[in-house]
């Protein structure tokens, strides 16, 4: 198993304003052959912030999720524009959702988000030192900026709003880092 499959082909087997779903033909060490189709990250990739203020609260946002077709408590988050650093997008997303800027980024991990579908990831930073700042955002309504303490981040993830996995998983590698800092 620690020998990776042989890429045979890939070609494109359908495509969207926003999707692109590729498929790749693998040849496995054990000689079996499989066709995998996965969805292929346009643009230069995406961040999520846990912004973290001075009084040791995460600020979340409450959004609409089409795909959960419902109001989600999440982390800011977004795409990194092209020839943008992934530090700058950070900024940038945090500024446009929750109208704060960041002196201080912390980089967690590089997180998959289902890795046998999709090739895409997200970039997970903790975001300290926060300051006022806004900058005009892409989305069609105000979002709800929500405060929540880091130290009690399971009475957060157990409610009902708070469905995202992602975010789920960065807040609490974000809780374990805070408490190794502070």
């Amino acid at each position: 198993m620690s020998q990776k499959p042989q890429i045979l082909d890939r070609h494109i087997v359908s495509q969207s304003r926003l999707f692109t779903v590729e498929a790749l033909e693998l040849r496995f060490s054990n000689g079996v052959e499989r066709t995998y189709e996965r969805l292929v990250p346009g643009g230069s990739g995406a961040v999520m912030m846990v912004p973290i203020n001075a009084n040791g609260e995460v600020l979340l946002i409450r959004e609409y999720g089409a795909g959960v077709e419902d109001y989600t408590l999440t982390l800011p988050k977004g795409a990194v524009d092209l020839g943008e650093q992934i530090e700058e997008a950070a900024n940038r997303e945090l500024q446009e959702e929750i109208h704060y800027g960041a002196k201080t980024f912390h980089y967690l991990k590089k997180l998959s988000l289902s890795p046998s579908y999709m090739k895409s990831g997200i970039d997970v930073f903790i975001a300290l030192d926060l300051y006022e700042a806004s900058l005009p955002g892409d989305e069609p309504e105000p979002l709800e900026v929500v405060s929540w303490p880091i130290t009690d981040i399971d009475a957060l993830v157990l409610r009902d709003d708070v469905t995202e996995g992602r975010a789920i998983a960065a807040l609490y590698m974000a809780k374990t880092w805070f408490e190794q800092h502070s």
